[in-house]
This record gives structure tokens, sequence and C-alpha cells, in this order.
């Protein structure tokens, strides 16, 4: 059974697993579904349709669920989903989505939030991501698995993060990041592949050889952009990690591709 201090306050309707410790002065609201073996320390806020994984810690003074930061919400019931294995930081931040964003704010598994970090409305977070200190997203934006960002750092609504991108401290990220990428600057600018990152998921050196060899090819080639995407198309075949770069940018909506700061790069 839940251990709930006599101070927390647990709506009527509220579903808290088993285990799961809710400490003095939480508020959990009447649409709340919470996990088994979570601990939510002090002072956490759980509003709105908002479900937790089993075994997430959150930290003192964390609202989730709450109304999203958009001019046409009216009171809808949209939802907020955390996975498991969690962990929220102090301070931190998740609205629930919006009627016309489809609805569902979406953080995976294993996710760090440091503290004051912020998932906006309708966006779409995978796994084993992490947010530094203060790391901010707008709304509708997509976070791929094992993505690090860093702090201080805010991310434009609709843009997309591939997979295993490193985004730098005190970055303004207004255009998609390739999968594999790394940015960096005011205003960031693609620098490079997160090398370091690749060799944690077990990259051999042959493959970084590829792909590294497909990026200069891309991104540093003679002509223009889109002179050299369509020259590199049939290096789709050579590593599933171009395949995946190249299924990225084709899949492009509403951003333009972060891309070096070099003027020849303009696409």
């Amino acid at each position: 059974m839940a251990n709930i201090d006599p101070t927390a306050r647990v709506m009527d309707g509220a579903v808290i697993g088993d285990g799961t410790t809710i400490g003095p002065y939480c508020v959990i609201g009447p649409h709340a579904v919470i996990g088994a073996n979570c601990e939510l320390m002090s002072h956490v806020q759980v509003m709105g349709h908002t479900s937790i994984g089993n075994g997430c810690v959150i930290s003192p003074f964390v609202a989730l669920g709450g109304a999203p930061q958009d001019l046409s919400y009216r009171g809808e019931p949209t939802r907020l989903e955390i996975g498991s294995g969690c962990t929220l930081r102090e301070g931190v931040t998740m609205n629930v989505g919006t009627v016309k964003g489809g609805g569902l704010t979406k953080v995976g598994d294993r996710g760090f939030f440091m503290n004051n970090s912020h998932v906006g409305h309708d966006c779409l977070v995978g796994n084993d991501v992490i947010f530094a200190t203060s790391a901010t997203l707008g709304g509708h934006c997509e976070i791929g698995d094992f993505v690090y960002i860093g702090g201080l750092s805010a991310v434009h609504q609709f843009t997309r993060i591939g997979p295993q991108v490193m985004v730098g401290g005190v970055c303004g990220v207004r255009g998609d990041v390739i999968p594999f990428g790394l940015v960096n600057g005011q205003y960031a600018v693609l620098e490079g592949l997160n090398i370091v990152g690749m060799k944690r998921r077990k990259f051999t050196r042959q493959r970084l050889t590829t792909v590294r060899a497909f990026y200069q090819k891309l991104f540093h080639g003679p002509g223009i952009f889109a002179e050299r995407l369509e020259r590199v198309q049939p290096m789709a075949g050579e590593d599933p990690a171009i395949s995946e770069i190249l299924a990225f940018i084709r899949d492009g909506k509403h951003r333009p591709l972060c891309l070096p700061a070099e003027s020849g790069n303009r696409n």
C-alpha cells in the first residue's frame, strides 16, 4: 500500500500505486495516476490528467500536469504521460497538451531532469534523456532517445532533436538537429558528431569512420547543401546511422535544419 503523509492532499479519484510515498504537503489531483514505488518527496503538485510510471523520484516543488502555456487552451482534458524510472529534481515543470497539438505531452523512461527544467505542451520526449539545469522545451518539440540538453538552453517550439544529440549549455536551438549531432553556440550551430555518445552506444571504429565520412561530404563538401544532400543519398545503405540521419532530414516539417556556421551551408 502507499505511504501518504498526513499533511498531503490526495483528491478522491487519484490512483496511487503500491509502495509509493507521498511526502509532506504534496497535492495530488483527482485525475492523477501514480505508479508503484514512486517517491514524491514534499510540496509536489500533480494536476490535470497526469500519469506517472513506476519507480519515479520527484523532488520538492515540482509541478506536473499544469495547463499549457498556450492562449488557445480552454481547459480541455488533455494529458501528460511520464514513463518509469524518471528523476525530476527541484522545480521541474511539465504541462499537459493542447487539443490542436494532439492532446498529449509524453516523456519516456529513465529521464533525468535537473532543477527548473521545463517540458512544454505537446512535446514528445524519448527515453534516457538528460536535461541539465533550466533546460527548456517550447511547445510541440520532439526529442529523441539519449539526448543531452545543456544547462540554460532553450529549444524553440516545433523543433526536432534526433536521438543521441548533445546540446551545449546556454544555447538557443532554433533548427532541427540531426541524429548524433553536436550543437553549440548562443544560437546553436552544428559543430560535428556526438562521438562520445556514439562510443557509449557501442559504435565500432569502422562505423565511426563511415559516419564521419558521410558527415563531411554532407556538410563540408563542395556546392550548396541541397546538392550535397542529393549526392550522399546512395550512402544510406552503408550504415544504419546514415540512413537514420537522411530519414530525419527528409521528414522535416516546421523548422529549418541546424547547420554548421559556414555561409556555404545555406540550403
